[in-house]
């Protein structure tokens, strides 16, 4: 992504460096940036690992409806999943995250909600559908009752989506929802626990800016050929391009979607938006850290005795 930062960057004023300069830092090799980022990253601090990882994507879902074929090589094909802000402490209510992730292009949107109950994720998957790019036209969950259930079925069937669900038990079905469920909400709102209605509304903010600079500024590899020798597994990935790019190279994409894509894409100012980013993740720690701790589950002593 450096030859298309770096004259944003410089058209921003967020850099100010010489034309030889700007060449040199477009020019410059993965293996250059890491020895250069070396220092800066050894100062990070590492976190624990999410509840949700990436995996393999198994195509052997469990259709309710289908008004398409399910193909995952056009754009409108999605996953969905909800991450919990729990906070370790799994008691009582806490905010949600809803993922929904574009197989084809890696196109992805969060919108958070107060719990887990089918209506307000049912609110939010409406959200979502509002400003992806273009129409969804299939829809993958897991087997959780916020998803199965006949308000999503109802809509599916109103909106001719193509409904699957994965397999009982097989939670990396949604590999590619799961993987930005590691890559972009834990990124952002870490593990602390939230539950309160200032931060759903922080990490609402967060996620309608987080929309933008994932999508037209953090570029992806997709996995197009594994073969295994022995015990030796080898990988060809393609090459790295955002879900913005995807989408406009697609050649089953619409005129229209291209144009309004293409058209916010030249309004951003990735300086600004990381900093306006990376403001609201400090505010809504402050806000987790500074309230009293949440109720633990109890304990039932006398069963223990």
């Amino acid at each position: 992504m450096l030859p298309v930062l770096v004259p944003m960057l410089r058209r921003d004023r967020e850099l100010a460096i010489t034309d030889g300069q700007a060449d040199l830092l477009m020019r410059m090799s993965a293996a250059t940036i890491d020895r250069k980022l070396a220092g800066e990253r050894a100062k990070m601090v590492l976190r624990g690992r999410s509840h949700t990882k990436p995996g393999t994507l198994l195509k052997s879902q469990i259709p309710v409806r289908t008004w398409a074929e399910w193909d995952d090589a056009v754009p409108g094909f999605v996953e969905i999943d909800l991450v919990g802000h729990e906070g370790g402490n799994s008691f009582g209510e806490f905010c949600c995250t809803l993922t929904v992730t574009d197989i084809a292009t890696g196109w992805t949107v969060n919108r958070s909600v107060r719990n887990k109950a089918a209506k307000w994720v049912f609110e939010a998957l409406e959200h979502v559908t509002a400003v992806f790019p273009f129409p969804i036209i299939g829809i993958d969950s897991d087997n959780g009752s916020e998803f199965i259930n006949e308000h999503l079925l109802a809509y599916c069937h109103a909106h001719e989506i193509t409904f699957t669900r994965s397999r009982p038990g097989n939670k990396n079905d949604g590999a590619h929802v799961e993987q930005k469920n590691w890559a972009r909400v834990r990124e952002l709102a870490g593990y602390l626990r939230y539950d309160t209605s200032a931060e759903l509304a922080k990490l609402s903010e967060i996620w309608e800016l987080d929309r933008v600079f994932t999508n037209y500024l953090l570029p992806q590899q997709k996995l197009i050929e594994k073969q295994r020798r022995g015990a030796k597994v080898t990988k060809k990935h393609d090459t790295p391009a955002t879900p913005h790019q995807r989408a406009i190279r697609h050649e089953r994409m619409h005129k229209r979607p291209v144009i309004q894509m293409n058209a916010a894409f030249k309004r951003i100012k990735p300086g600004a938006l990381s900093r306006q980013i990376l403001a609201l993740t400090a505010e809504l720690e402050t806000l987790a850290l500074a309230k009293k701790p949440a109720t633990l589950k109890p304990v039932n002593r006398a069963w223990n005795n």
